[in-house]
């Protein structure tokens, strides 16, 4: 049997035979020829006969031919003299025409028929960009000597307050699932020193908003022997650059398709404390956030654009936020006890990632827990590692689909996920 290739691949095959397999895209009838138009993983191919085909859209075939020099079919070839054979047939036609340049159904109607509508390229792109985006993650956190880990989803104690977990039954105990690895990648900093995981968490807010939902992937670091939270700011910039740097490699067609820029990261993004931050705010937005313990979006929208303004930059780190809106695992400022060492990085005016210095010192997190009326026999677990050791540490967490939305331009986070799970959808 003739081996199977892509639809991408077929201008180098020119005079050969060769077999294609996909999705019946679109049919076009003539008086006297029949184009079929197929779509696999790579790309479109142009299918030529000279006879009618009676087959539905989403027919999935097998085409074997011969590859035919054509300027004007997808990709300048298509195939020609061609066998298909059928091998599976739709029972009813797709919601959306899927060849037309744009799903015209509103989000809600694309989620409800995910399943179908991620077929259409343009609906699909995205998804490739956060794959190139997660392969980059990895290959530039292993390249600093970081290990991958997978830990637990189900957990005994929520990570930072019992308000945003969804309580499970664990075999008539109570357990949460996990708002963040947060526990246990500090744990394995005693172990690896440097680690990394990606994978879903979960938080239970029920915020209906267009940047938020119940479950998202995220990607993970912790690293010990650090100075401080620049020390983590620095590792997170490299990762960064490795995301962007594996789109611009390996999803060229997707970012082509979409028409977007993927900006590069500069070697040094530009920061600035969070009281300077809303000196700034103050002095040129017309409004005063000082006293504020965070950044509104609508703050966060005006640093970026001052950012891209001032530093040509459309990454800004904001470092130094109040400790009273910090888990309380973060490390203070020793200059300044009321704020910590922990930052956001903002990207194109949104919140995209948190991290900071950790407390290491067993003392300091019985302090901590005490100070917010914390009971540590909760934490029993967690705080067995502080009690045998463990180096100045720190790490940050990054939303994959956030970042995919930004790096896109979607208006929607759930234009980025894959079956988004939110305050209303639990299907498909």
């Amino acid at each position: 049997m003739i081996s199977r290739i892509l639809a991408a691949d077929l201008p180098a095959h020119v005079g050969d035979r060769v077999r294609l397999a996909g999705w019946l895209h679109r049919r076009r009838e003539l008086k006297s020829v029949s184009f079929l138009v197929i779509r696999d993983r790579s790309a479109l191919a142009q299918i030529v006969l000279r006879r009618p085909v009676h087959l539905a859209e989403e027919t999935v075939v097998e085409v074997t031919g011969t590859v035919a020099a054509n300027p004007q079919a997808p990709g300048g070839a298509e195939l020609v003299d061609p066998v298909i054979d059928v091998l599976s047939e739709p029972v009813q036609p797709p919601p959306f025409d899927l060849y037309r340049p744009v799903v015209s159904g509103a989000l809600p109607t694309i989620l409800d028929h995910a399943p179908v509508a991620l077929r259409h390229p343009r609906l699909r792109a995205p998804f490739e960009i956060a794959a190139a985006g997660v392969a980059g993650f990895r290959a530039a956190l292993d390249g600093l000597g970081f290990v991958e880990t997978s830990t637990p989803k189900i957990v005994g104690s929520a990570t930072e307050s019992g308000a945003n977990v969804f309580g499970i039954d664990y075999f008539g105990r109570p357990a949460f699932l996990a708002q963040s690895p947060q526990f246990f990648k500090q744990t394995l900093v005693g172990v690896f020193e440097r680690v990394y995981e990606v994978g879903p968490v979960f938080r239970a807010e029920p915020h209906d908003t267009a940047r938020h939902l119940a479950q998202y992937t995220s990607l993970d670091a912790e690293l010990g022997f650090i100075h401080d939270h620049r020390d983590v700011m620095a590792v997170l910039t490299r990762a960064l650059a490795g995301m962007h740097a594996a789109v611009a490699e390996r999803a060229v067609n997707a970012v082509a398709l979409l028409g977007i820029d993927v900006p590069k990261v500069p070697e040094e993004i530009p920061a600035i404390d969070f009281t300077e931050a809303q000196d700034l705010l103050a002095r040129h937005t017309g409004e005063d956030p000082r006293g504020e313990p965070d950044l509104a979006p609508a703050h966060e929208r005006r640093l970026g654009e001052w950012a891209l303004r001032e530093h040509g930059s459309e990454f800004l780190f904001v470092t130094g936020y109040p400790m009273v809106k910090r888990p309380f695992y973060t490390h203070p400022d020793p200059a300044r006890p009321a704020y910590s060492r922990s930052f956001d990085l903002l990207f194109r005016g949104l919140e995209l990632v948190t991290g900071g210095q950790r407390l290491h010192r067993h003392a300091d997190y019985l302090a901590a827990l005490a100070e917010r009326g914390e009971d540590p026999r909760a934490y029993q677990g967690y705080l067995a590692a502080f009690a045998h050791g463990m180096p100045p540490h720190g790490g940050f967490a990054i939303g994959l689909e956030r970042w995919t939305s930004r790096v896109t331009g979607a208006a929607n986070v759930r234009q980025t996920t894959l079956f988004p799970r939110d305050l209303h959808r639990l299907t498909p």
